[in-house]
């Protein structure tokens, strides 16, 4: 949340607000506390302010008595709750949990269901606001405040006490119950309109409020009562409740079940699985049974996560300003995506005219201030990267002079911020425990606001300068500072005292939040989520530059998720998020409530666009997964402009390079180096990023790699290999698609992937990848199933799981050293190899091949079969017909029953069902001269092989004629008489033919070999 306004106003008013005076403590006994070569102070310098409310009056956490030692998670979806921006409000403002919306009140908690939205602002913002359905308290509750009396990665518990009573609940992202624990009075819900009950158990009570469905659940022996708008329920001595919004009123059995398993915490697990070029991420409640054994739940999926889940879901779904939300059964899922890769600088190519390139960048030295006269955190932080991003370009172009006054430039000024004394320095609240550099900017001290956009320029700058000097990174330099910052942005420690858990990264949300205090109506925001992808991104690269894996890995998560949901709710990628009738196609902020085609400064489309894209670094590759995303998001910026932009000009054509370089291309040639850069770009960086991809193709993100510094590019089908080596020595870069790219120590490289493969894979340093297991050894084998075992690899930081490679598919990773391989086909050769991945997630070599033959018949295709003598069903007809002899009826009806039937049969049959078809054949039968007698056929089908039969027909009998000679029974002309089951696709399924005489008292004859003929409805 950040408004870019004109610079030099802003340096203007910086340095004016030296001359206001101190609110809250004072600057009396400052300490500097020593980092390494840096410091920081533990007081604010002179004059400058901290955390205050809305009228300029200092504030401190609101939170109970417990929580008093904790640092407190500010920028988050809640945090209005423990930010008291309003002196007029001291419980909170809205609260956007999703699928339930939440205020809380002196009465207790306002708990809504916003299902409908609304088109705002002229059309320029769609929200799903909160509208209390109800409120849950306790009777007489009468709370002066509500505080936060503890809190998770995505839950929190708002605390309401007024001396005679005390409520304290539960609430978080995803839940669509709110657990409650009060003493003092009964169990109080008070609705905003009139109730409805359409289910009363007792204790369970189902209601309709506002068009929305509830359930109240009071411990078993209360009961709820219905008195106008007022709800109650005596809760004795046992002080709990519950509450859940219902997808349907059909769900409450469902709901009930969970009703007093009561989430008491949430967390998530991220594991960059580097090998495989992938994050996974579980996110996981605890629970605590309030009575009863039960302890799952139930827990609704954002789009972005139910995306990249397979974990089973239920059919139920909620709305939400983020689109459809899935239902989840049971404490945990994980989520899984592919890694897009970053890169410090793009690789060089022959389209890049060198000299110019340097010409550019010695202009960025020569002509002025480097620095454009900034003073504060955003607008220093910009010109950090901005001339971060020329030192890879000049080292590429030979230039290693400009190389060097680059990074004099970047670390002069970072350290003058990293050290306490100076114009600038960061400072550490005790209160909010969190580092606060001044001169401030855009409520970054007041509102603790944007935290992560501005350090994350400081970030990805010394990164860049790590990669060129590691000895400046070491803790014992400016290393320990820069950590500090991270600590402050991005936390990755739950059980730090410090600092909080991840301050503005929201890890169920998917996003970061930018506001501090979150008292908006609409909850929270985000504009510009193109500066939290550059933290993320800049812990990637500093992570790998000083050899953090663990850091490395977390930026890779958080980039990866963040990506996703950028891509789904700032662009609408797939254009299932967005209310119909909101006519744009992005939006330029996110709040809790929806979405505005807006910024905080400015109305000019260019900027409402730009802000999503800016900065264009390495980092910013991974947009170039969604290609129309870019394209109708420039489409509609030049439609609302009434042409191409005018004032971010470099910005949208380096978008442009992303999906369509040749037209980028083409825009900078026709201006030629003739306009004014954003504030955070320059003309070299533009012109090397447009050059580079109009000659190598823009990014091939289906392409991943074992290393989260690699990256494809593709032109016209040809595919360019790059990567960036942060180790000391060289390796090599396995690419998903088999490329291979050997990468010098410390160095860029690309290529054509068809490299040798190196004894040492790029990833993080410090330790050896494991050996390659032994050859898999097969055992028991069938028709469907391989079992291997194989000896074991070994690692200096010991295995962690081995991958199972049927020929190059991973179809397992297992703990042990065995595995048996299932759902196979009979009669059919497979390749097994295993690699092995240690603790530290490097993957090894794989291990030899073993190639075997499944038992068993061969597979079985086609949509026509002959019954054949000895009870079979093939595909070729015999060169001569026989006949077969169908047992007699007996004298009984056997009509629709088999009764000593012939059977012809095929096993391991594999079709896809063809719509729209059904079985048919013709049977060739005769019984002489014989009057009254009947045969009769039924075709059932197996689709799996395993023993059951899933679809069942039996068809109306034939009436034989006394004539002798073949007559034609078929489908067609007698018809179906009866059917059951399903028809589905055939995986090693059988097929079977019963024919028998359903009438008469002798038998008769078929025709086999040739002339009986079954058609399946398979292809």
């Amino acid at each position: 949340m950040r408004s870019h306004r004109n610079l030099s106003l802003l340096t203007t008013a910086a340095l004016a607000a030296a001359a206001l005076g101190t609110v809250g403590s004072g600057v009396a006994s400052a300490a500097t506390v020593k980092v390494g070569k840096g410091s920081y102070s533990d007081v604010r310098p002179v004059g400058r302010q901290g955390p205050s409310n809305n009228g300029g009056q200092a504030v401190k956490p609101k939170v109970t008595l417990s929580m008093a030692d904790t640092p407190v998670p500010t920028n988050d979806w809640w945090s209005s709750l423990a930010f008291q921006r309003f002196s007029s409000n001291p419980w909170s403002e809205n609260m956007y949990g999703h699928p339930l919306t939440y205020k809380a009140v002196s009465g207790g908690l306002e708990v809504g269901y916003p299902t409908t939205h609304q088109i705002v602002g002229g059309g320029r913002q769609y929200e799903f606001p909160h509208k209390a359905d109800l409120t849950l308290g306790l009777a007489g509750l009468n709370s002066p405040d509500a505080r936060a009396d503890g809190w998770s990665d995505w839950t929190v518990s708002p605390h309401w006490a007024d001396g005679a009573r005390s409520l304290r609940t539960t609430i978080g992202h995803g839940l669509p119950y709110v657990y409650a624990e009060g003493t003092g009075g009964a169990a109080q819900i008070s609705a905003a309109a009139p109730p409805t009950v359409f289910a009363d158990q007792g204790s369970v009570l189902g209601l309709t409020i506002a068009g929305h469905d509830y359930a109240l659940f009071a411990p078993s022996g209360s009961d709820w009562t219905v008195s106008g708008n007022q709800i109650r329920a005596d809760l004795g001595t046992r002080k709990y409740f519950s509450l859940a919004v219902l997808p349907r009123k059909d769900a409450l059995a469902d709901y009930k079940k969970y009703a007093f398993s009561f989430v008491t915490g949430s967390k998530v697990d991220w594991e960059y699985r580097e090998g495989d070029g992938e994050v996974r991420a579980t996110y996981s409640v605890t629970t605590r049974a309030m009575e009863g054994t039960e302890t799952g739940t139930l827990q609704a999926l954002y789009r972005h996560q139910w995306l990249h889940t397979t974990d089973p879901l239920t059919a139920y779904r909620y709305a939400s300003s983020r689109g459809e939300m899935k239902v989840r059964e049971g404490t945990s899922f994980t989520t899984t995506q592919k890694v897009n890769g970053v890169l410090p600088g793009l690789p060089g190519a022959t389209g890049v005219d060198k000299a110019k390139l340097n010409a550019y960048i010695n202009d960025v030295l020569t002509q002025g201030d480097p620095f454009s006269g900034a003073i504060d955190t955003y607008w220093t932080g910009k010109a950090l990267g901005k001339l971060a991003q020329l030192v890879p370009l000049a080292d590429q172009a030979g230039d290693t002079a400009n190389r060097d006054k680059l990074l004099t430039l970047i670390k002069g000024r970072m350290e003058e911020w990293l050290t306490v004394g100076g114009p600038s320095e960061f400072s550490y609240d005790k209160d909010w425990r969190t580092l606060i550099g001044y001169p401030a900017s855009y409520g970054s001290d007041q509102e603790l606001n944007d935290h992560h956009f501005h350090y994350s320029y400081y970030v990805m700058a010394a990164a860049i300068v790590a990669q060129y000097d590691p000895r400046w990174a070491a803790d014992s330099e400016w290393g320990g500072m820069v950590k500090e910052l991270i600590k402050d942005a991005a936390n990755p420690a739950r059980n730090d005292t410090k600092y909080p858990f991840l301050r503005g990264f929201d890890v169920y949300a998917g996003h970061s939040w930018a506001a501090g205090h979150e008292a908006f109506a609409a909850g929270n925001n985000q504009e510009s989520s193109s500066e939290s992808i550059n933290l993320s991104a800049g812990l990637i690269m500093w992570g790998s530059a000083t050899g953090d894996k663990a850091l490395r890995d977390q930026g890779v998560y958080m980039m990866t998720t963040e990506s996703e949901s950028i891509a789904q709710y700032w662009f609408d990628a797939d254009q299932q998020v967005y209310p119909q009738d909101f006519t744009h196609d992005v939006v330029g902020m996110v709040w809790s409530s929806g979405g505005a085609y807006a910024t905080w400064w400015t109305a000019n489309p260019e900027e409402i666009h730009g802000i999503n894209f800016l900065p264009m670094t390495g980092g910013s590759l991974h947009l170039a997964r969604e290609r129309a995303m870019l394209n109708r998001s420039v489409a509609e910026m030049e439609r609302e402009n009434g042409g191409p932009a005018a004032e971010w000009k470099d910005i949208f054509w380096q978008v442009q390079a992303l999906y369509d370089p040749a037209k980028a291309m083409s825009y900078w040639n026709q201006w030629n180096g003739g306009y004014v850069p954003e504030a955070g770009e320059t003309k070299a960086h533009t012109y090397h990023w447009v050059a580079t991809m109009n000659a190598i193709g823009s990014p091939d993100m289906t392409v991943t790699a074992n290393s989260p510094t690699a990256v494809v590019f593709d032109k016209n089908g040809t595919r360019t290999y790059a990567a960036h080596n942060y180790t000391a020595v060289a390796c090599s870069v396995v690419f998903s698609d088999g490329g291979v790219l050997n990468v010098p120590a410390k160095s860029t490289a690309s290529g054509a992937g068809d490299d040798t493969e190196l004894g040492t894979l790029c990833g993080a340093s410090g330790n050896d990848r494991p050996t390659a297991p032994g050859t898999p050894v097969v055992g028991d084998d069938t028709d469907t199933s391989i079992t291997l075992t194989w000896e074991a690899a070994t690692d200096d930081e010991g295995i962690k799981d081995y991958d199972v490679f049927r020929g190059t598919t991973k179809v397992a990773t297992v703990t042990g050293t065995t595995h048996t391989d299932t759902g196979l086909t009979a009669s059919t050769q497979y390749a097994y190899s295993i690699r092995a991945r240690d603790t530290a997630d490097q993957v090894g070599p794989a291990s030899a091949t073993v190639t075997v033959t499944t038992s068993g018949l061969p597979p079985v295709t086609g949509g026509t079969f002959y019954l054949r003598s000895g009870g079979r069903l093939t595909t070729q007809a015999a060169s001569t017909g026989s006949s077969d002899t169908i047992p007699s009826a007996g004298g009984a009806n056997h009509d629709g029953t088999p009764y000593n039937p012939l059977v012809y049969e095929v096993k391991n049959v594999r079709g896809t069902l063809k719509a729209g078809s059904g079985t048919a054949f013709t049977v060739k039968v005769d019984a002489g001269t014989n009057v009254g007698y009947a045969q009769q056929a039924r075709v059932s089908y197996d689709l799996t092989g395993d023993g059951a039969f899933d679809r069942v027909e039996t068809f109306r009998y034939f009436a034989s004629d006394p004539i002798s000679g073949w007559e034609d029974y078929s489908s067609a002309r007698q018809g179906a008489l009866s059917a059951s089951g399903t028809l589905g696709d055939l995986h090693g399924g059988t097929i079977r033919v019963e024919v028998w005489s359903a009438l008469g008292n002798g038998p008769s004859t078929i025709q086999v070999g040739t002339g009986s003929v079954l058609t399946i409805p398979f292809t």
